[in-house]
């Protein structure tokens, strides 16, 4: 277990920090979403029945998300694009990432790199193809959890109701997209500028205390 916990801390702590944070917004969501139908002399529902809701399927997804979005165009966009000084961008010289993966190969290296060929084209790109196929799938989850949300609000006000594309063309679904979206890429901005003056000492996410703030890469 010590083993373990060496090797994984970061992905354990960052997973652990999920967990408790997506728990506590299921339970302050679910008082919340309670303390309303009371207020409307509806009925409350269980925990179980909330975290099945329109309403905390779409909050949830709608977040998960523009994570996804954001990281996944980030990944994508440092394949060609530089940002001098800053220790989030490549440097302007070639580095261990363009490669030739097949002429670098070593007996330890995985497997597509030694199949060559479609596998390793593929897997070139897996970081890429994971981050926005994840994407994809909660931004359909934000859609299904919140033309379920919009309709239940519909009925209770005897108003017509939407199907899934109607929602999805609606200004509703975009205003909730794009303000998160916007804030995402507003975070990654910062951190590509700040790392070009600022530093964490230890942090491979920072390049070292004493580089110049005109080196680029970390």
């Amino acid at each position: 277990m010590r083993r373990f916990l060496r090797n994984n801390g970061l992905s354990v702590v960052m997973f652990g920090l999920f967990l408790l944070c997506w728990i506590g917004q299921s339970l302050t969501g679910w008082s919340h979403y309670n303390h309303d139908q009371e207020e409307h002399g509806q009925s409350t529902v269980t925990w179980s029945q909330y975290v099945t809701s329109g309403e905390f399927i779409e909050a949830t997804f709608e977040n998960w998300e523009s994570e996804f979005f954001q990281m996944g165009c980030f990944v994508l966009f440092t394949v060609f694009l530089r940002q001098k000084g800053s220790g989030e961008s490549k440097s302007f010289e070639p580095e261990e990432v363009d490669k030739d993966p097949r002429a670098e190969r070593k007996p330890d290296s995985p497997g597509p790199v030694h199949r060559g060929g479609l596998a390793l084209r593929l897997y070139s790109h897996s970081l890429t193809i994971a981050l926005f196929g994840l994407f994809a799938f909660c931004f359909l989850m934000h859609a299904l959890g919140g033309v379920a949300e919009y309709n239940e609000e519909a009925r209770a006000h005897g108003q017509p109701t939407l199907g899934l594309l109607g929602f999805m063309a609606s200004s509703s679904f975009w205003f909730q997209s794009f303000q998160n979206w916007q804030s995402e890429f507003l975070s990654v901005a910062v951190l590509v500028v700040l790392s070009i003056f600022l530093r964490e000492k230890g942090s491979p996410e920072s390049k070292p205390v004493h580089a110049s703030h005109e080196e680029t890469g970390r």
